[in-house]
């Protein structure tokens, strides 16, 4: 399923509904259906920056690594390892999107 992130100061963001979940779960917001008003762009701008911050500082997890090996043969040249995208990559079109809301004085919405 995917979320599509509207607002009158940017262009629309399409994401699949499993990596916004993240970004909204921040936020307190509905992954179906929600809005970010102008009065709440500083504070969910503040807890993605903080949010991209930390997960700079630690790396991906063994787990995530083991998962990854665990789905892919080693020794099979024919296919290559998936990347991983960190949260960071995943959220920046969203905190921009936020960034220039705030400028314009707009809203950002998803799933109307």
């Amino acid at each position: 399923m995917l979320i599509i992130f509207k607002s009158k100061a940017a262009a629309e963001i399409v994401m699949y509904k499993e990596h916004a979940r993240r970004i909204l779960d921040l936020l307190n917001k509905d992954v179906e259906q929600g809005i970010i008003t102008t009065a709440e762009l500083p504070a969910a701008i503040a807890s993605i920056e903080a949010a991209i911050a930390e997960s700079k500082i630690h790396s991906v997890s063994t787990e995530v690594a083991h998962d990854v090996n665990a789905h892919q043969n080693e020794n099979d040249d024919e296919h290559e390892k998936p990347a991983t995208v960190s949260f960071a990559t995943r959220a920046f079109p969203v905190l921009e999107m936020l960034q220039a809301a705030q400028k314009m004085q707009k809203d950002v919405v998803w799933g109307v």
